[in-house]
């Protein structure tokens, strides 16, 4: 029954977005809001909550996870209302964009809650088939490109993760039999699995797919070109829901091989993440535009929350994770407002804003921009400092202090360098260029005011305490 409650609201979207009347855009907007209603009951239930036997389990992680994500969904909508108003958007390309967005919403509960490693992957790949549509909602020869660039990069990817999953259950097959696609058994019982060899060979192809996903090396700059191809919308949900169901996949398998050999886990996901970072913090540099600089900053957060978990800091990672969730999307929303009178512009775009949702948006905004680089209070600034706190007590278990404490000098820098970009940006935005009047939206506006106070809350005791009970 709770299986249903949660997949009608997508249902009911898909079914209206096939209802060719000027007032059913407001209904799908509506509909959005009733995907909040079944997770709020479910974050209520208590845990672990069995949806469908032991396929589909709602765990702390998972419900957390899906409420960010509802959140994240309900201002992507919200902001749609008036996207017409910045960009041409036919009516097609507006229920386009909901009907696939229902399927994506499939997708996505079937990852998040799935208690198996193939139900998982179906619905990963369910989530990425159908953002490949809402790319192509933008009419344009790019985003044409850019959608078959995703359906190349995204099926090497997903092919990846699969033969990992195929691999992990393999080693584990000999003592659980049909059940080694089972999480909870699988972490049970990795201690006695008989070829922990294979598991990490297959834990780490899975994760390198899952990377590739999220824009890690050597795919650094597929993401961020699919994203500038993209509607603003399209942007937000991948940066704000789609990462989502990539990272809970590696939290769960990430768990497993800590018990398996917590030194190769670390080493690995360590190298990986550094790597990635020092490359993307460079691109960042030299970004010439926000879809770009926003995309390839998120990169940075997801390697930092990878690494974070890793270093036995899962507080650090959720509390950064939902930071992001809900910090990046309001930037990509931003961006359909910064850029409506041309893109590719960067000096002068928070000037003319006038009045009172003038003067909110372009706060809420600097808002945003300064707490993405960890500026207090941003939770971003609390997570990193018990992130880099958690490496350090890891090295110190295993006596390789001076080597730690030089990456994490090394992380600083780089993360130095991003910080100095976003501020030179910020800068130009406030007080270079010429001044041009812009109009912002009551329905973005309000979309960007739920992101901020949902950012808000992560600082809230009550907040800390139930990310600290998840893991």
């Amino acid at each position: 029954m709770m299986l249903l409650f949660l997949l009608l609201p997508a249902f009911i979207m898909f079914g209206v977005s096939f209802v060719k009347n000027s007032k059913a855009k407001n209904l799908l907007a509506f509909s959005s809001f009733l995907i909040l209603v079944p997770i709020i009951k479910l974050f209520i239930l208590p845990k672990p909550y069995y949806i469908l036997g032991n396929y589909l389990i709602a765990d702390k992680l998972a419900t957390y996870v899906l409420l960010v994500s509802s959140i994240v969904g309900i201002g992507v909508t919200l902001a749609l209302l008036t996207l017409n108003k910045h960009v041409k958007v036919s009516p097609n390309s507006y229920r386009r964009f909901y009907r696939f967005f229902a399927v994506f919403w499939i997708g996505l509960i079937f990852s998040i809650l799935a208690n198996n490693m193939g139900i998982y992957w179906i619905g990963l790949e369910l989530a990425t088939l159908s953002t490949v549509y809402m790319i192509k909602t933008n009419w344009t020869k790019a985003a044409t490109k850019e959608a078959w660039n995703y359906m190349i990069v995204g099926a090497i990817a997903i092919s990846l993760v699969l033969f990992g999953i195929i691999l992990m259950y393999a080693s584990a097959k000999p003592i659980l039999g049909e059940d080694a696609m089972n999480f909870n058994l699988l972490l049970l019982k990795a201690k006695d699995i008989p070829s922990p060899f294979l598991f990490e060979i297959g834990f780490a192809i899975t994760t390198i797919g899952m990377f590739i996903k999220m824009g890690f090396f050597p795919m650094n700059l597929w993401l961020a070109n699919i994203e500038r191809a993209s509607y603003y919308p399209v942007a937000a949900l991948f940066s704000g829901i789609l990462e989502s169901a990539v990272i809970i996949g590696f939290f769960r398998f990430s768990k497993i091989a800590k018990v398996i050999n917590y030194d190769h886990l670390f080493i690995f996901v360590f190298i990986y993440t550094i790597l990635t970072i020092f490359i993307v913090s460079f691109l960042i540099f030299r970004a010439k535009d926000f879809m770009r600089l926003f995309s390839l900053s998120g990169v940075e957060h997801m390697a930092l929350i990878a690494l974070f978990w890793v270093a036995g800091a899962p507080f650090a990672a959720l509390l950064h994770f939902g930071a992001h969730a809900f910090l990046k999307p309001a930037l990509f929303l931003s961006t359909g407002v910064l850029e409506s009178k041309g893109k590719y512009k960067i000096a002068g775009m928070l000037r003319g804003y006038k009045g009172i949702k003038g003067t909110l948006f372009w706060f809420l905004v600097s808002l945003f921009l300064l707490a993405i680089i960890s500026l207090p209070p941003s939770p971003m600034f609390f997570s990193e400092l018990y992130g880099f706190g958690a490496m350090i007590a890891t090295a110190k278990e295993s006596h390789h202090i001076l080597a730690m404490i030089g990456a994490i000098l090394l992380l600083l820098i780089l993360l130095s360098i991003i910080f100095y970009r976003f501020v030179v940006i910020y800068q130009a935005m406030k007080y270079e260029g010429v001044e041009e009047e812009k109009e912002v939206y009551t329905s973005e506006l309000f979309a960007l005011i739920i992101f901020a106070l949902a950012t808000a809350t992560l600082l809230l005791p009550a907040s800390e305490q139930f990310l600290k009970g998840i893991v």
